[in-house]
């Protein structure tokens, strides 16, 4: 796949950033987070419309003023001067179906997007690049980074419905907010170690996209009684990040010649779950971590056992979920769960006798109802990310499947895919 650049530009917000509001330090949360963007790549049907999506990205960037600036790394400060978004428009020499099949590398994804993921935290360094993509067959994929140091993945998600609905003339009203740095302000404290590199040349990992239809995710939920707390049974996330866990685990140990200590850390979105409720519409990292431990014998056993496993990760992710409440309420307690944590689990990733899982759910973004004046999406994906024993979970477009994003060291992934329950998945057609 060849992708060819036309134009590039930077677009200024329509309305200058007060003066008051010109220099925003960020949060202790956001000042962990890798030196990295967060994407999303959002795929659109052939279309012969213009596509004109300046306008109202113009149009939006005075509420998210901190996206046009530049980030001054030694002061742990977004210069929001108006330096403006990244915008290119590029000619891409396939259709767009060909993109859609999951053995499509996605590490060829990846020229879909602006920039370089890791291509962050240096005064050049936009904080939001995006890139226009048209197929041959007419059909459009929008390529998004946002600077990770001062969004997540759901304000990604909000930023995108905010440009969607201008882009539509829509009467949304999206009103984010930027105030986590006054609830946890700046420690000046050095981003986590994750082995993010700015070279290519540099990185390990590799990812794999496996798609779990709603027959697989059925027969999954089947093979566990109802959960006897809920009278429902296990969600979709909780099956597929079970599947993962124990795959990975498996592979683990054959690599090793022995099963190593277990953390598998899930990541909680808190918006809305605190008291006060953080607003739905918060940018900046607002995710908790609730993790379990295992040893090695434990995690050996967990590995076979699914029942047991779909268990533990439930209550996990309830438990996260619960411990939202206690964040704001009782302050050692919320720096835990939102900062040292976070560190504490990086550091064991470290360690030769752990292995250091992470599951995160983007399934509920609502990035399939985002029409951009041309359609919906037909798919929603990412890339290559360079972080380390990764699950991301994200919607299928008919929203009762899940496609799992895998990122993994390059000598892990081999044993990953030849476990049996990974080549026995059922793959997604996509019309």
């Amino acid at each position: 796949m060849k992708v060819e650049i036309e134009s590039q530009k930077l677009v200024k917000p329509c309305t200058p950033t007060p003066s008051h509001l010109r220099r925003y330090k960020i949060s202790m949360i956001d000042e962990l987070n890798p030196p990295m963007h967060v994407i999303r790549i959002l795929y659109y049907p052939p279309t012969s419309n213009p596509i004109n999506l300046e306008p109202p990205l113009a149009q939006v960037l005075p509420l998210f003023y901190p996206l046009a600036g530049r980030y001054i790394k030694l002061d742990h400060t977004v210069d929001c001067n108006d330096a403006g978004a990244h915008f290119s428009q590029a000619r891409v020499d396939c259709r767009l179906h060909a993109l859609m099949d999951p053995a499509f590398p996605p590490s060829h994804l990846n020229s879909l997007l602006p920039v370089d993921i890791a291509a962050a935290d240096e005064p050049t360094d936009p904080m939001l690049a995006i890139q226009i993509n048209r197929f041959q067959c007419g059909g459009v994929a929008i390529g998004v980074c946002a600077s990770h140091r001062i969004f997540d993945a759901c304000s990604l998600s909000i930023f995108l419905t905010a440009w969607a609905n201008a882009a539509v003339g829509g009467d949304l009203v999206i009103t984010p907010d930027f105030n986590s740095p006054s609830l946890f302000p700046s420690a000046n404290v050095a981003p986590l170690d994750f082995g993010v590199s700015r070279t290519i040349e540099g990185r390990r990992i590799v990812g794999k996209r496996i798609v779990f239809d709603k027959n697989e995710i059925s027969r999954l939920r089947e093979k566990v009684p109802v959960m006897t707390t809920t009278g429902r049974p296990p969600s979709r996330v909780v099956v597929v990040s079970t599947v993962l866990t124990q795959a990975l685990l498996r592979a683990d140990r054959v690599r090793h010649g022995r099963q190593r200590s277990t953390l598998i850390a899930h990541a909680i979105n808190v918006r809305e779950r605190t008291v006060p409720p953080v607003h739905k519409h918060a940018c900046g990292t607002w995710v908790s971590i609730s993790y379990t431990e295992y040893d090695g014998e434990d995690s050996r056993k967990l590995e076979g056992d699914y029942v047991t496993m779909v268990g533990e990760m439930r209550e996990a992710t309830v438990r996260g979920v619960v411990d939202c409440g206690r964040i704001f309420s009782e302050e050692e307690f919320g720096r835990w769960v939102l900062v040292d944590s976070y560190a504490e689990i990086a550091k064991k990733g470290g360690r030769d006798d752990y292995k250091v899982i992470y599951v995160t759910d983007w399934s509920k973004f609502g990035d399939y109802d985002l029409e951009m004046g041309f359609g919906k999406p037909v798919w929603v994906s990412l890339g290559d990310v360079p972080l380390e024993d990764l699950f991301i979970l994200m919607n299928t477009r008919d929203n009762d499947g899940i496609e799992a994003w895998v990122y993994l060291d390059e000598s892990d992934m081999p044993f990953f895919e030849q476990d049996h329950h990974i080549l026995q998945l059922s793959a997604a057609t996509y019309i």
